[in-house]
């Protein structure tokens, strides 16, 4: 280990209080990876090129670099906490990845909105996973450079830049701020400038910024910066000391050591040849720490050993971890070190933080496959939200056995994979389409899950439309005076269709004193010579009706009804009154009023 490592292992032990993680959520395009790039650029140009800490999955920015890069706006002696820790891998799908103690591990979040596009899918996302977790957070209103005629301020706060600007620029970008404190207005947050919030605590404050200039960073940097000291500050305090304890972002393989896991250590310290316990896909496992990992300082990024070894961590920090018999670990599961306690009980800890949130499945319902656990637990809110049960719920790709699990299912509408930014494995997507299965693949939680719900309601539809093409449809028509065409054999005649569907084959009664009496069969429909299939309330059409003769049987003036069967009748008035116009459900009401005056449970 060298002497910088040595020296800032010994700083580290010594603070009681830890980095607040900071996580960066928003939607695609809208700048998050642009914001953490400027905000490590700035920070490397503001100090040395060691004065931050490159770590695996996140930057560490000290707080005398917060200082200097907030000018004024931060004072160091008014301070407690080290600095900010930025996770580096954007999105909500880090963010609900990395759990402590069963909640979100981030501590403080930045949600990052395009000043022109405002909310966008992703957007809405993040908003209701910081909702759910409770998790306090300021808006990144990026790209104010975008503005039309904007005058860019290199670095600078924002306040300074926005009065460098012309009228129509200003009076542009505020236009647009106030549009996404709307939009966060709508989504059950009380928002304002940065500057003039007043109380953090129920309010979240807006920072106009530009990834690309770097205006308004120092802004955010201080605004963070005061957030944490001010609100989480008690949070922060751990026992350096201690044995470790964090969340593994990411399990990979590493050249010359096999499979290691990335992981953000929270709390305690992490020593080479400590025994850990990691959440795997199984049992917890229990392994020995074979090498601790950080990346070479920024400065010397670019030389061929890109990580080096170092003999301990403390929190709050990213490192690489290899150990033996890490291939199950999951992403999303927590890492214990064990030290000087009993290994059951830290197994023990291990398996009750996994069970806090182990997702409930049922004996029917769908497949559910995601990137991590804490994907997976936001996938199955989501779902349960929306009733839908599940029949397995894990981390991973989609494999055949999932496939497998799904074509057994005995609703079609469970015969279902569901897959949160996951891959589908080419035996599986094959397996899918022989056995009829069907997939949903997606990147954002409540669009995977309407996918699901509009296929849902289709199926329903088709169903539903099934039923209808095949069961007699209710209908009330009226022989039109001076209308007959042809006395029988059959008789034509003009009518007007008073309510429903009169559709061609359909048999034909009259009800007298409440007793219908069969009078013949529609045997063709015409409008105005052209033949039809059905004719709807309000159009006047010429009938062929087989059986009865005109000035007989029937007569001008005389009112009519489609002939329905019982069966009929009851499937209509108890699962189909959603799928049938109005007026068929009143003439079917009118049709049953007939019968049940005569029987009181007829079509019951």
């Amino acid at each position: 280990m060298s002497d910088t490592d040595t020296r800032a292992g010994t700083d580290a032990a010594a603070e009681t209080l830890r980095t607040p993680i900071v996580a960066v959520l928003g939607h695609v395009d809208h700048g998050k990876t642009s914001l953490l790039d400027r905000v490590r650029g700035s920070t490397v140009t503001a100090g040395e090129a060691g004065a931050i800490t490159q770590h695996i999955g996140a930057t560490a920015v000290p707080l005398d670099v917060v200082s200097e890069l907030a000018g004024g706006l931060v004072d160091p002696d008014d301070f407690d906490l080290p600095g900010l820790l930025f996770i580096d891998t954007p999105g909500h799908h880090s963010f609900s990845t990395l759990r402590s103690r069963g909640g979100a591990l981030a501590d403080i979040a930045v949600l990052v909105v395009d000043v022109d596009d405002g909310f966008q899918p992703q957007t809405v996302e993040a908003v209701e996973i910081l909702r759910r977790t409770g998790t306090p957070f300021v808006v990144a209103a990026n790209k104010v450079d975008t503005i039309p005629g904007w005058n860019p301020q290199e670095g600078g706060p924002i306040q300074r830049s926005m009065d460098a600007q012309s009228d129509r620029a200003r009076s542009t970008l505020e236009e647009r701020l106030y549009a996404l404190i709307g939009e966060l207005s709508e989504h059950g947050f009380s928002a304002d400038l940065y500057w003039r919030v007043r109380d953090f605590a129920a309010n979240v404050g807006v920072v106009p910024v530009s990834a690309e200039t770097g205006e308004g960073v120092p802004d955010l940097l201080t605004v963070l910066m005061g957030l944490s000291q001010r609100y989480l500050k008690d949070e922060m305090a751990v026992d350096a000391a201690g044995p470790g304890a964090g969340t593994v972002l990411e399990v990979k393989e590493q050249k010359g050591f096999g499979t290691a896991i990335d992981v953000v250590l929270y709390d305690g310290t992490v020593r080479e040849d400590d025994t850990i316990v990691v959440g795997g896909a199984g049992e917890p496992i229990v392994t020995d720490v074979r090498a601790l990992l950080q990346p070479q300082p920024l400065a010397e990024i670019r030389t061929e050993r890109r990580f080096e070894g170092v003999e301990a961590v403390t929190a709050a920090a990213g490192l690489k971890i290899a150990a033996p018999d890490l291939d199950a670990a999951m992403a999303g599961a927590p890492v214990r070190v064990v030290r000087d306690r009993p290994v059951e009980d830290v197994i023990e800890a291990v398996e009750a933080e996994l069970a806090a949130i182990e997702v409930t499945t049922d004996e029917e319902g769908v497949v559910v496959k995601a990137d991590t656990l804490g994907s997976l637990e936001a996938v199955a809110d989501a779902l349960e939200a929306a009733e839908v049960p599940m029949v397995r719920a894990e981390v991973g790709d989609v494999a055949p056995r999932d496939i497998a699990v799904a074509s057994t299912a005995e609703e079609a509408d469970h015969r279902v994979v569901l897959a949160f930014s996951v891959d589908v494995l080419d035996d599986a997507a094959r397996r899918a389409e022989e056995s009829g299965v069907e997939l949903f693949a997606h990147d954002v939680i409540y669009r995977l899950v309407e996918e699901y719900q509009e296929f849902v309601a289709e199926r329903e539809r088709a169903q539903q439309d099934a039923i209808l093409d095949n069961i007699a449809r209710p209908a009330r028509f009226r022989l039109l005076p001076d209308h007959v065409f042809r006395q029988s054999d059959p008789a034509v005649v003009g009518v007007e269709v008073l309510g429903g569907t009169l559709k061609r084959n359909a048999r034909v009664v009259e009800f007298e004193n409440s007793e219908p009496t069969r009078v013949g069969q529609v045997k063709g429909i015409q409008e105005q010579g052209e033949d039809v299939e059905e004719a709807r309330m309000g159009e006047r059409v010429s009938v062929a009706i087989d059986g009865p003769t005109a000035g007989r049987q029937i007569e001008e003036g005389d009112t009519l009804f489609s002939e329905l069967p019982e069966k009929h009748a009851k499937v209509i008035e108890q699962e189909l009154t959603g799928d049938v116009p109005a007026d068929e459900l009143e003439t079917l009401q009118l049709y049953l009023d007939r019968h049940r005056k005569r029987d009181p449970f007829w079509g019951k």
